[in-house]
């Protein structure tokens, strides 16, 4: 009985995770300029966790530098194209 019953409910589990829903939300579509923004707030986070573990000993010097530099690059490589979309925005 034990056994039958907890097959029962594991069966409704499985159908309520599984079962796909009829009405799902059309996704928005990001411009190019608010995907930027969020790589730039995620190029900042992994700056500032990569300093963190860094001071924590977890990482050489040589091999927080190299990452540090390619992080900046990336984060000036972004920047310069945040800058040059906002500048280049019509105004509404």
């Amino acid at each position: 009985m034990t056994i039958l019953a907890c097959a029962a409910l594991l069966i409704g589990i499985l159908i309520y995770i599984f079962y796909p829903q009829r009405k799902t939300e059309e996704q928005t579509q990001k411009t190019r300029l608010e995907y930027l923004r969020e790589r730039k707030e995620t190029i900042y986070e992994n700056l500032r966790d990569l300093n963190f573990e860094y001071r924590a000993g977890k990482y050489p010097e040589e091999d927080y530098l190299a990452q540090r530099a390619a992080m900046e690059n990336e984060a000036a490589q972004v920047l310069s194209e945040i800058e040059f979309l906002e500048d280049n925005v019509p105004a509404a």
